[in-house]
């Protein structure tokens, strides 16, 4: 199955969910049409403010195109949302290796998972991979990621259980730098985003990151579950105050209705969604392509 394939299969719920109540496409255009759509798209986690400005500005081009046509309307939103999502966020020059991610996240959003995941996509490309276990919380964290550093080639720095986590950034920074590596992928514990002490923490792996290389890190992707809803967007206003983010990983969209997510994502933050997961596979870990978001979520779009 191909990676469009997956992320269709993969967004039934929440296509399916938007079907429901604007399926009839047919019809003249009417204000049941707006009302509608805007339901629909709160249902599935866009949100009510994001969702209500969207249906705003679809009125606002359907009366200059003139359309009198739910299809033509429909056809347009999802022109619209694709364009919405098209969110840059280009970095500074590429500064002195290594190129620097930090991942970021609550706990059981599949950190450790994406990291494995980005340390292969990478090592395809012929860099020099390090991956930095500064999860020394979670029981078995570090030999989770020691697995996926083995099983994709990849340097491995790591210390015992409990260690201070910014203490594993800077061995990890150092020898990064003494082996040419090219890019360093940094596990971070899990931390529940209201918890002063394990922000404060994060800072710190910042600060000493910094130290090191004043551009690093280079991106901060905070790993967000689709299924989580609206609880996603709080969870990023707590990271992005102590951490500013350049993208977000958004995991097990496969499972949920509620796929605007990312949608309300990008808008509330201006940051844009990197890649998304629709599967456990390795392979399921995909680029974020705003038209085949949208379609996936809305159906086709018509050139």
């Amino acid at each position: 199955m191909g990676l469009f394939s997956r992320l269709f299969e993969g967004m039934s719920k929440t296509r399916n969910k938007i079907a429901e109540v604007v399926e009839d496409t047919g019809k003249e255009l009417s204000e049941e049409f707006y009302e509608n759509l805007e339901d629909a798209l709160i249902s599935a986690d866009v949100g009510g403010e994001l969702s209500a400005s969207l249906v705003k500005k679809l009125r606002s081009e359907v009366i200059s195109l003139d359309y009198k046509y739910t299809k033509d309307a429909f056809g347009l939103f999802k022109k619209i949302l694709a364009r919405e999502l098209l969110v840059k966020n280009p970095p500074d020059d590429f500064p002195p290796k290594p190129w620097t991610v930090l991942v970021i996240g609550v706990n059981g959003v599949g950190k450790t998972t994406t990291i494995g995941k980005l340390a292969k996509e990478f090592r395809e490309e012929g860099k020099k991979v390090m991956l930095a276990a500064a999860d020394t919380f979670r029981a078995g964290a570090i030999e989770q990621l020691k697995v996926w550093a083995e099983r994709s080639g990849c340097d491995f720095v790591s210390q015992h259980e409990g260690a201070d986590p910014a203490s594993v950034v800077f061995d990890a920074m150092t020898a990064a730098k003494n082996r040419d590596v090219d890019v360093l992928l940094i596990d971070t514990a899990g931390r529940l985003h209201n918890k002063t002490n394990l922000m404060l923490e994060l800072e710190k792996i910042v600060r000493v990151l910094k130290k090191a290389n004043a551009y690093t890190p280079n991106e901060v992707l905070l790993v967000v579950d689709a299924t989580t809803g609206q609880n996603a967007i709080n969870q990023a206003k707590f990271f992005n105050e102590a951490v500013p983010l350049t993208g977000f990983v958004i995991t097990k969209l496969d499972g949920t209705a509620k796929g605007g997510i990312a949608v309300n994502l990008t808008k509330t933050f201006n940051v844009p969604v990197q890649k998304i997961g629709v599967g456990e596979k390795i392979e399921d870990l995909q680029n974020f392509v705003p038209k085949d978001y949208v379609e996936a979520m809305l159906g086709e779009i018509e050139s």
